[in-house]
């Protein structure tokens, strides 16, 4: 298995914003252990580094906003579909991610049907938001799911800012999107994060290239959702091809997961034996 797979398609990622807030409206202190994602921030236009404390704060100010004032998120500057239809019917190698929200049902009962979507719609926006920023692709929102994508063709850190992405996406939600929940006594949010490698092909269905839907088959789409779904909440698992592309020093925060084979069924797409999937431990 190589770790830097020859690049097969010449791609063109075209580069993408995202909506950044001023004046934070909450600052709290930020623990040394967060620090690492002060380089998180690196959009695709050029350097654009946002330190930790007002990633949160600005977070913070967005969700407390849509709370109380009805703020709805500006369009997504998602450059996913132009690169998709560029790309229809190319196999290309890629890291998917799939984020899910954790007990959604249980925020349904719970509280209005206007708050429960603005928290949803908050909580969907803020994690695209973050697969932007990483470099990756938003390719759909599925209910309270948001499916990403990273391009891996030739680009030997793909892996690095997917895990990266994933990491900050727990952060986001711990310092960011709760602080706020709690100050309504709502629900806190919590999620199940993974993510998996593999050569996928982009499909279009139907033959108007501008209008008909496109979208992303293969392997490592169908078992990133499985990984996701056999994750505890706030965990993020990755698919052993994911973590044999690590940077040596991210390995080391993950471990082997050990299921049954009642439990995990899924087969090495090489050997045919029961495909390794790894956990993060911090």
């Amino acid at each position: 298995m190589s770790e830097n797979p020859d690049a097969k398609h010449e791609l063109d990622v075209e580069s993408t914003n995202s909506e950044n807030s001023q004046n934070p409206v909450h600052k709290q202190e930020v623990p040394e252990s967060s620090k690492p994602y002060i380089d998180m921030l690196l959009g695709r236009k050029g350097p654009k580094v946002v330190d930790t404390e007002t990633l949160i704060s600005e977070t913070q100010k967005r969700v407390w906003n849509s709370l109380t004032k009805g703020y709805e998120y500006p369009p997504i500057v998602n450059d996913s579909d132009k690169f998709l239809r560029k790309h229809v019917f190319s196999r290309i190698n890629m890291i998917v991610l799939y984020v899910d929200l954790v007990g959604s049902t249980d925020i349904t009962l719970s509280l209005p049907e206007d708050k429960v979507a603005i928290i949803i719609s908050s909580f969907a926006q803020e994690m695209a938001s973050t697969i932007m920023q990483h470099d990756g692709y938003v390719l759909k929102f599925v209910g309270d799911a948001v499916i990403g994508y990273f391009i891996a063709e030739g680009n030997i850190d793909t892996a690095d800012n997917a895990v990266n992405c994933a990491k900050s996406m727990l952060m986001v939600i711990e310092k960011g999107i709760n602080p706020i929940l709690n100050q309504y006594d709502y629900p806190e949010l919590m999620v199940k994060i993974g993510l998996d490698f593999g050569q996928n092909i982009i499909m279009r269905y139907g033959g108007d290239a501008e209008r008909s839907h496109v979208d992303i088959l293969g392997p490592a789409m169908n078992i990133a959702s499985k990984i996701q779904s056999m994750a505890k909440p706030n965990q993020i698992l990755i698919g052993e091809d994911v973590y044999t592309r690590l940077h040596p020093t991210i390995q080391k925060s993950f471990e082997k997961v050990v299921w049954s084979k009642h439990k995990w069924k899924y087969q090495d797409r090489e050997t045919g034996q029961l495909y390794p999937v790894f956990a993060y431990v911090g």
